[in-house]
Formats: C-alpha cells, structure tokens, sequence
C-alpha cells in the first residue's frame, strides 16, 4: 500500500463484500484485513495524553478502560492548553508516537480540539482551550510530532462536540457563522497546516443532522473546502446508519459491528441506493491510511520512559498557572528553616487524569508529599495530615466534612482537627484541594463549578489558624473560586497533571521552576455568568448555541463582565515589561499582511517565560463582533533583565468574520485596534492599522430587503433609478423609507402595480458590478 499502482491492485483484488468489509473494524480496536489481497489489518487506540491500549494479554472486556498496558501519562489536555507552548506540544506528540510505535499502533486517537462552550463540558479536561486559534496551533503541534514518527493522528470530536448529556443524540443547533469562527476553525487550521491521518467524526447532530453521517460537515467542508485527503473514522459508536454515513463521506466506522453494517453496504449497493463508487473511495482511504502508517508499523526501539517521565514532569510544570501570590507566599526557600504543613490527601494520593477513555496505566507516579519531602531542604521541617478523605461520588456536594458520603462525623472533624493543629505549628500551610475522583469523566457533565463543601470548610479552619496558606489545585475543568480565594495568599492551578505532576508541583513551589502557564478558559466569578448557562446542555434533544460567537472571553470582554480571571492570566516569580510596539501593513485585501514587532523585557530578578498575546478589534465592523480575538501568541523565554524582539504576522483571515450571507469569510475594509498583552484583560500596548480592500459587495436577490438594496452602492444606485420615474415613489421622504425599507423588493415591486422590473434590475446591476470590476 505504499503507492497509487498498490492501492488500485488491492482494490482490483477485492469483492464488493470484501470491499464492504473494511469499512468496518475487526474488532474494538482493529480494522479487517484481506490477506490475499495483501491489506493488512492495523489498530487505533485512545490517546490523547497517553497511550491506552488494551492489554491482550488479560482477561477482560474490550472496552474494559481500566485494563490497559503501561504508558507514561502526560498532563491532560486542560493543562497543556494552559502551557500555550506549541514546541512543548510538539515534543509531547513525538513522545506519544514512540510509544504508540513500540506498541504497534498506527493511529492514536487525539488530540481533542473541542471548544469549552461551558466550562461543566465533563469533557473539558480533555479538550484545550475555549479559544479556537489556542486549540487549534497546540493542537497542530500535537499531531506534527505524533506524525513525525509514522504514526498517525485522529483529530476529534468533529464537530461541535461540547457536552456529554445526550452526548449520542442531541443535535448542536449552531449558526453557521458560529460554526466556522469558534467550532470548526481549530480543525481547519490543523487540516490545513499538517495533514491529520484521520479526523474523527462526533456522537452529536449538527443542526440536525448526525455528524457520522452529515455531508455538508464531512465532504462540502472537510474535503471540498479544506482539502482533506485523510480518512474519516467515526467515534465509537456514533453511527446510525452506515449506508448514509458512507454517502456523506465517512470511511471507516468503528467498533466491529460483527459484518451488519457490511451486509447493509451490500445491499445498498444491489438495491441502487449507493453507488459503488462511494464504497470505492472509502476503500481506497482506508487503503491509504495503511500505506501512510506502514513505516510505523515496522520494528521500533523500546521508548525512552525516563526521558518521556522527566518530559511529563516539565509539561506539567509548564502548564500550571500561579493565579495569585500576595506578598510574594510563593516560591518558598528550600534552604530556609521554615515548617511547612502539607494538608489534603491530594498531595498523597494524586488526582491526575480524568475518567473514561482517556484513562492511562501509569508507568509511575510521583506524588507531591513526596517531592515536596525530596525538594526541600536539611533545615526545612514538613508535616502530612490528610485533611479529608478521598471520594468517587459523583455528588460530591452531598458529602459531610470528610468529603465521603456516610463518614463519621467524628472521624471528619478529627482529620480537620489534625489539620489545624499542624497549620497552627507552621510558617506556611500548603493545601491541596480539588475535583473528587468521577466528577469530571465521559459520559457525563458536571453539576456545578463548586469545590467540595467540606473542602471549603477545611481551608476556612486552616486559615484561622495560620494566614500563609498556598492552595494547590488538581481538576480538570475549572472551579468557583471568588468564595474561597481570599482565604489563601496564593492559589496555584496544577491542573489534572498526569504522571509525573506531584514532581512539578514541589519544583514550582520551591522555585526550581517558575510558573508559566497561562488559562487557556476564563474562570467566572460564578456559573451563571457563563454565556452559555441558559442554554447548557438543553433539552429534548437540541441545545442552542444562543450566545452564538460569544464563547468564554468574548463575551466577558465584549459586554466588559467582571470574571474571577481573565483568558490568558497567569503569575510569575519576576515581572515583563512591554515596549516599542510598531504595526505596518503591507499589501490589500486577500494579501495584506500586518507585521506586529514590539520588545519584552524581562525586568525582574530570576529567568522566566511570558506568553505575548495579539488580539484584534474591529473599531467600525458591518456586523456584531466580539471587542477582541485572538490571533497570535508567542511564549519567551528571557533571563532576568534582558530582552527580545518579538514579531508577529497577520494576514486577513485574522481581521476577517465568516458570512453566512456570502457564504465566505468578508474582510472589511478600515481600522483595527492590535492589542497585544498579557491576558485578554491585561493589554499593555495598542496600535491602530488601517486596512484596505474593497467593499464587500452583498449578493442581492428579489427577497433581499429595500434596505440592503439601498445600501448597496451599485444596487441602490440601480433601485433609485428604477423608483425615479414612478410619480410618488416616496424615496426622497424619509419616513417613507423607513417605513419601506424591511420590505424585500419582490414586495416592493408588487406594490408598485408592476411598475417595478425585477429582471431590469438585476441585470442592470449586474452590469454595472462587471464594468466596475
């Protein structure tokens, strides 16, 4: 399969029900093979932030999630995206496909690019960004690395994929504009730059129709539009109706269905409602994909699982956000004689990955008790008390204060007793507090964006009886923390931190590493402020996206909303000042660039990393548009005092809003504000440009309104000339064209006793566009 003359000699070989046949996996994780043909079978596993492959060797259901073999487990998705490093990324997704490689796995399945319509997604903490420009470039650089070991990568859940109630059945009913700005760019953008091996379609409809079986996603967007020349593979489970799903083009349907959807591939066939052909072409991806990965199927060496756990270890540091640090708590002196209390049995017992697919059989674990016991210093003093114990209620607000369901009320109030005591004897408490086990998982969404009750409770105790309190956060979604903050001096946001996430957390904490992370979502003061809560997750089936383009940060910013903290925030242990900013614009219309240079100087006393983020404003669009999106972010990495020129390039996508109207994206001609800074909310620099096209000329029809015919400069032109000569047309009066202007023309033109010519009209219009042009 490793050319055009292999692939058509195997598809010369095969029989329509062979053909049929492998279109549809083995098995759980397989595909079919056809020996004499010479198509082998290959197997696709879950990913995204660690290989999980089923053992073959135990006895188990395929599907059994627990039951797998050991794989280093990264930080998950919803801390990576909070790196915004796609070079880290890069080097993850090498790590990634030499384990899969070893393993004999040809496609993995990730990365997650799901946008975080609401942060209680049970999902989110596989999913990267509420942004999609964020998503989409880390997730790029996920699947260049992946792929640079032959491996290839399945980019999910396509699309719109942005809850788990009714996750099977609930069509996702999303304005077209909304799709391709928010849903739909991230995959676009990875399409377009590096060549997915396979992009999975979702469980969801789409305004109706199902993913796995929708045309207008798969073929006029994916393939038409974009250029994808990948196969198409369907979540587990998600198809209805493989007849139609081949139709729309999908290629490969997954899990085994035991030859039923073969059989009705067949008789689709035989029966004239499916053209051969279109099993012909699935074939053939399919075919492809088994060429493309051959190299990844050959003998690799045994992966590096020191290096991919000290990789795992820098990720997690990297991607933990400092969200506060009052008085500079944090970093702590490891050679300081200084009596540290450690509370909460997340520092003992790791919460580092979430539930369902994504599940990965550790190589190891680090926890933090023990790395913090290993960083710190001969002089340093450190004390362990639980604080509450751990839970896998999915309710964990139902808890007493242990924060387990039914504990005794004694043994609760003994560990928080315990707690305070050391707190008391300490020159600082650090708290680990958190999401219990089960609470963020597949298959379900999360109830609300609270702490456990008791949780809180502890922290309280604890910070009577000793002001220095740092709390260490492990969740994969994030969490209310406007009620609770002010009882600590720092909160650090560790994320769901894989593997080796106990060992960053000591780094970060005794300044061996220095925060970097930025949030990749905005944390509300409170979920009802999220735009999505009324519509979240819907009912009877459909969920209506009515906040439209207006996901996390657009909407705050755009209606100026107070949150607990912005998109993009994050601490640091030195400080970044922003200068000299210049933008020049270079060309028009479809080919203008503007080069954004400025200089960030590291003006603090240690070495540390800033995220510059580029956002744009429209002053004076046609049409609503968020206050700013953003459109370019670069991470730097300075010594303290110096600095480095940075530059940026945008190109007219990047000032451009998708129409709906003109079935394409409209760059508008005029000024933008270029905003460039450290969080959404924290712009330290502006610069206004001034671009230039041409007007957008709206396609006009017979039930275009009198209004837009007026707008339009050639078609108002046309319409006035038309009116002119009708005694007491009334456009010289200008309550009488208020009072017209909803009309759409057919009516107007009705109205006028056929004194109005439509096809006068248009043509003239139509005329004088060309001579124009």
């Amino acid at each position: 399969m490793r050319d055009k003359a292999d692939i058509e000699a195997a598809l010369a070989a095969l029989t329509l029900e062979e053909k049929a046949s492998l279109l549809c996996g083995a098995g759980a994780w397989e595909t079919v093979g056809v020996e004499h043909a010479g198509v082998p079978s290959i197997v696709l596993t879950d990913g995204p932030h660690g290989l999980r492959l089923q053992d073959p060797g135990a006895e188990h259901s395929a599907f059994d999630i627990n039951l797998s073999l050991p794989a280093t487990c990264f930080p998950t998705a919803a801390a990576l995206g909070s790196s915004w490093d796609t070079g880290l990324m890069a080097r993850i997704g090498e790590a990634l496909g030499a384990e899969s490689r070893a393993a004999g796995v040809s496609v993995l399945l990730g990365p997650g690019v799901n946008i975080k319509r609401s942060p209680l997604c049970g999902r989110n903490f596989e999913y990267l960004s509420e942004d999609p420009l964020l998503s989409g470039h880390l997730g790029a650089a996920l699947v260049r690395g992946v792929q640079s070991t032959g491996v290839a990568s399945s980019v999910k859940h396509f699309a719109a994929n942005n809850q788990e109630t009714e996750r099977m059945t609930v069509s996702a009913e999303v304005d077209e504009r909304t799709l391709r700005e928010i849903y739909l760019a991230a995959f676009e953008h990875i399409v377009a730059t590096e060549r997915p091996g396979t992009v999975m379609a979702a469980y969801n409809k789409i305004n109706g129709v199902h993913a796995a079986q929708n045309p207008w996603l798969l073929t006029r967007v994916l393939r038409d539009e974009w250029g994808f020349e990948g196969l198409v593979v369907s979540d587990w489970g998600a198809v209805l109706d493989p007849v139609a799903a081949v139709a729309a083009g999908l290629d490969l349907e997954m899990p085994s269905t035991n030859g039923f959807s073969a059989r009705r591939l067949v008789e689709a066939v035989g029966d004239g409602r499916l053209e051969e052909s279109a099993i012909d072409r699935a074939v053939t991806r399919v075919l492809e994909l088994i060429g493309r990965t051959a190299a990844g199927r050959e003998p690799a060496p045994e992966p590096d699982l020191d290096a991919h756990h000290a990789l795992a270890r820098r990720a997690a540091a990297e991607s933990a956000v400092l969200l506060r640090n009052e008085g500079a708590v944090l970093p702590l002196d490891p050679d300081a004689a200084v009596n540290i209390a450690v509370i909460g049995e997340f520092a003992r017992t790791p919460r580092y990955q979430g539930a369902g697919s994504s599940r990965v059989n550790p190589t190891r674990l680090d926890n933090a008790w023990d790395a913090l016991r290993e960083a710190a210093g001969a002089k340093s003093a450190l004390t362990f008390s639980p604080g509450f114990l751990l839970t896998d209620a999915a309710d964990a607000d139902t808890a007493d204060a242990s924060g387990t369901p039914g504990a005794p009320a004694d043994e609760a109030a003994a560990l928080v007793s315990d707690a305070v005591a050391a707190a008391a004897a300490a020159d600082v408490a650090l708290v680990f507090l958190g999401l219990p086990e089960g609470v963020e998982s597949e298959g379900h969404d999360r109830d609300s964006l609270d702490l456990p009750a008791a949780q809180i409770r502890l922290l309280e105790a604890v910070a009577r009886a000793n002001p220095n309190v740092v709390v260490v956060l492990a969740n994969g979604g994030v969490v209310e923390v406007a009620s609770w903050q002010h009882h600590a001096r720092a909160v650090l946001e560790g994320w769901l931190g894989g593997q080796a996430g106990g060992g960053a957390i000591a780094d970060l904490v005794f300044g061996r590493a220095n925060p970097s992370g930025r949030l990749a979502e905005t944390i509300p003061l409170r979920l009802a402020d999220n735009p999505s809560y009324l519509n979240f997750p819907g009912g009877e089936g459909v969920v209506a996206y009515g906040e439209r383009v207006y996901v996390g940060y657009r909407y705050y910013d755009t209606v100026d909303a107070p949150v607990a903290y912005p998109f993009g925030h994050g601490l640091s242990y030195t400080e970044f000042t922003y200068s000299d900013l210049a933008a020049e614009v270079e060309g028009s219309g479809a080919d203008v660039v503007v080069r954004v240079r400025l200089t960030v100087t590291n003006s603090g006393a240690v070495a540390g990393k800033e995220v510059v983020q580029v956002y744009v404003g429209d002053t004076a669009a046609s049409v609503d548009r968020p206050a700013r999106e953003l459109k370019a972010f670069a991470k730097v990495s300075l010594a303290a005092g110096a600095s480095a020129p940075v530059e940026f390039a945008l190109r007219a996508r990047d000032f451009s809003y998708f129409s709906a109207l003109h079935g394409d994206w409209v760059l508008e001609p005029g000024e933008f504000v270029v905003h460039v800074g450290a969080s959404s909310r924290d712009v330290r620099l502006t610069a206004a440009v001034t671009v230039d096209a041409p007007e957008p000329l709206e396609p006009l029809s017979a039930e275009s309104s009198v209004a837009r015919w007026l707008a339009d400069p050639i078609g108002g032109t046309v319409l006035r000339a038309a009116l002119g000569g009708i005694p007491g047309s009334g456009l010289s009066d200008p309550d009488i064209v208020r009072m017209v202007e909803s009309l759409p023309l057919s009516r107007l033109a009705a109205l006028s006793g056929g004194r109005v010519d439509l096809d006068d009209i248009r043509r003239e219009r139509a005329r004088l566009s060309a001579e124009e042009a």
